[in-house]
C-alpha cells in the first residue's frame, strides 16, 4: 500500500458502510486520509466545500436516523441551508457519512460500491462486504 495517498475518508468506524467503503479504498492499494468525523468535524468552509463539490443539498448530507434528527425537529422543512450547518457543526453525527474525497471527486459513498467511481486506481484483488455481499471478484473486476 501506498504510504500517502490524495484521498480522504470522513469515517465512522462504528458505521459497516463507513468500514467497507474504507476497506475499498485499501483494496484499491491506497492508504487514505481518514478523518473521525465525529471527533475532528469539518470547519463550516470545508463542510461547505464538500456538499458543493459532491452536488447536493444541504438537507441530502443530514442524517435523520439519529437522536438529534428527532430532538431538533430537523425534519421539518422550515430550516435553511445554513441553519442545517449549524447543526451538523454542533451535532457531527447529523453529517451522513462516509464522503470520499479523491482526484476524480467527492462523494457520499452510500452504498459503499459508490466509491468505485471515483477511486484513481483499481481493484488489487476480490472484495466482499462484512455481510459478505461480493463487489469485486479475483481478477479486481466490479460486480455489481
Amino acid at each position: 500500500m501506498q504510504a500517502a495517498s490524495v484521498i480522504r475518508i470522513f469515517h465512522n468506524p462504528d458505521c459497516g458502510t463507513s468500514r467497507n467503503t474504507l476497506a475499498l479504498i485499501r483494496n484499491s492499494g491506497v492508504e487514505p486520509d481518514i478523518i473521525h468525523y465525529l471527533q475532528t468535524p469539518p470547519s463550516r468552509p470545508e463542510l461547505l466545500t464538500l456538499i458543493t463539490a459532491m452536488g447536493i443539498t444541504t438537507r441530502a448530507l443530514l442524517r435523520a436516523n439519529v437522536a438529534p434528527f428527532e430532538e431538533l425537529g430537523l425534519a421539518n422543512d422550515r430550516f435553511s441551508d445554513d441553519e442545517l450547518v449549524d447543526f451538523m457543526l454542533a451535532h457531527p453525527i447529523l453529517i451522513n457519512r462516509p464522503i470520499v474525497v479523491t482526484p476524480l471527486g467527492t462523494r457520499l459513498c452510500r452504498p459503499s460500491e459508490l466509491v468505485l467511481d471515483i477511486l484513481p486506481n483499481v481493484q488489487q484483488g476480490a472484495f466482499s462486504k462484512e455481510d459478505g455481499d461480493a463487489v469485486i471478484d479475483i481478477k479486481g473486476k466490479r460486480l455489481t
